[in-house]
């Protein structure tokens, strides 16, 4: 009843390949709805449809709102686990089918005009109900025995109580107390090799708010430096995204080059490493341990490159 509800039309080879039934018994099914009085409408090379008004939906959702589901069913598609999709899409089953028809030809229209291109990378190798484990771990307050690959270390196993989950720098991470260190740690789900959902019931933890105002409390106690680059205007846009991964505060834009200003723990390896990416179009105005840095950064590049050339001729 919920597939049938779930679009205008829908073909009896949708059924069967829905439920992983055969045709002979979507007829029967089908028969038997009718027979127990589901005023159904079937045509021969078409499909079946429920006669409108039969079932008045408990919630009626405005157009903008049934434009919102299809977005989010695509956005789901990428950003989640294959276990979190399913239920998910199981889900939109249930939503689909107390829409008005109006609202269920508008989706199908919508279903392939709206493309979400994969750029960010979701899990990798991680086990498919990774998302789906730690948020009943997290709703059950149960605990969690998996496998983590640290980067550039060994597996190790770890027993965790996770307290939340969040998106960040294109991955999942999870923040959970860990067993194995005793204290609060912060996993990203593409390096959990295995994972699996225990009866152990979780302590009494923070929650995943409290756990981040912490680490903000402690993250302005420590003393920051302010660094200014000067970027020429014409490579600026392709600077926008990454730059706030590095303490970006503030910008003052000129007719030639934008002066963007930074507060972040010197020396700071990344900031470093991203500056040498784009150095040929820009400058350090402030400060001189900064422009330090990246001199010795690249003279060591360079001495590499001359002992390289001089190996092979």
């Amino acid at each position: 009843m919920i597939q049938l509800q779930s679009k205008k039309i829908i073909r009896a080879q949708e059924l069967a390949d829905r439920f992983g039934i055969s045709l002979r018994t979507v007829y029967r099914d089908i028969r038997t709805l009718e027979e127990a009085g589901v005023p159904l409408y079937g045509e021969a090379g078409v499909g079946y449809s429920i006669v409108d008004g039969y079932r008045l939906p408990p919630v009626m959702f405005t157009t903008e709102e049934a434009t919102a589901f299809i977005t989010a069913e695509k956005l789901m598609g990428k950003f989640s686990d294959s276990t979190l999709q399913q239920h998910f899409s199981s889900a939109m089953f249930k939503v689909k089918a107390v829409l008005r028809g109006s609202e269920k030809e508008l989706l199908e229209n919508l279903d392939e005009q709206i493309i979400v291109k994969n750029k960010i990378r979701t899990h990798n190798n991680a086990p498919e109900n990774t998302l789906d484990t730690l948020l009943k771990a997290i709703g059950e307050k149960k605990a969690v025995k998996m496998n983590y690959k640290a980067f550039g270390k060994e597996n190790t196993e770890r027993l965790i109580e996770p307290i939340g989950i969040f998106h960040e720098d294109e991955h999942w991470h999870t923040i959970a107390y860990c067993h194995l260190r005793e204290n609060y740690r912060q996993f990203r789900t593409d390096r959990i090799v295995n994972i699996s959902l225990t009866q152990q019931p979780q302590q009494e933890r923070t929650t995943l708010k409290e756990y981040h105002e912490l680490k903000e409390k402690v993250k302005a106690s420590l003393t920051l430096q302010k660094v200014t680059l000067r970027i020429d205007v014409s490579i600026a846009s392709y600077l926008q995204e990454k730059r706030h991964y590095y303490g970006f505060v503030s910008e003052t834009v000129t007719a030639n080059h934008i002066d963007m200003t930074f507060l972040l723990q010197l020396p700071d390896e990344g900031l470093l490493r991203w500056y040498i990416m784009f150095a040929d179009h820009a400058e350090i105005l402030e400060p001189t341990e900064l422009q330090n840095d990246v001199n010795a950064l690249i003279e060591k590049i360079l001495q590499k490159n001359t002992v390289s050339r001089n190996l092979l001729t």
